[in-house]
């Protein structure tokens, strides 16, 4: 198990994570919590509407969770809401229905692959996309009356 889940991409990525810590003024806050394991991850997202302008996240997690972050945090300035909640939806279908990794932008969570056979770290490995999912959700309801009124 060790060296299948925790191989040197996976550890090089724990060990360097960017853009810690918490941004001053998010659009929006979410936090996500692995019960299982104790791994939280609470990530803070700025949007222009259209893209991620600015992304910090406090990472509390074992090294999937933080190898997740990770890669998150290298690739999602300019990402959209779409393709973040396909990105979510992908890892999902990755550990739990043996799809096919990610591609694109988020390719580097291919390392993650060997995380499917060990269901106890899929949730601290999926804590980052719940996470940015639900700030974008948060973001959504926010702009949602906004748009209704200027009709």
């Amino acid at each position: 198990m060790i060296d299948d889940i925790y191989n040197k991409q996976i550890l090089e990525f724990a060990g360097t994570i960017p853009r810690l810590g918490r941004l001053e003024a998010p659009d929006a806050t979410a936090k996500a919590h692995s019960r299982l394991c104790g791994s939280t991850v609470t990530v803070d997202l700025k949007t222009d509407g259209e893209r991620v302008t600015d992304f910090a996240h406090d990472v509390k997690a074992c090294a999937l969770g933080q190898a997740s972050s990770s890669i998150m945090a290298r690739h999602i300035i300019g990402a959209t809401p779409d393709e973040l909640r396909e990105v979510r939806e992908t890892m999902r279908r990755m550990l739990k229905e043996n799809g096919a990794p990610p591609e694109g932008r988020f390719a580097d969570l291919r390392f993650l692959e060997p995380v499917r056979d060990y269901k106890a770290r899929h949730a601290s490995t999926m804590l980052t996309f719940d996470a940015v999912v639900d700030a974008l959700d948060q973001i959504d309801a926010k702009r949602k009356p906004v748009a209704a009124a200027a009709q």
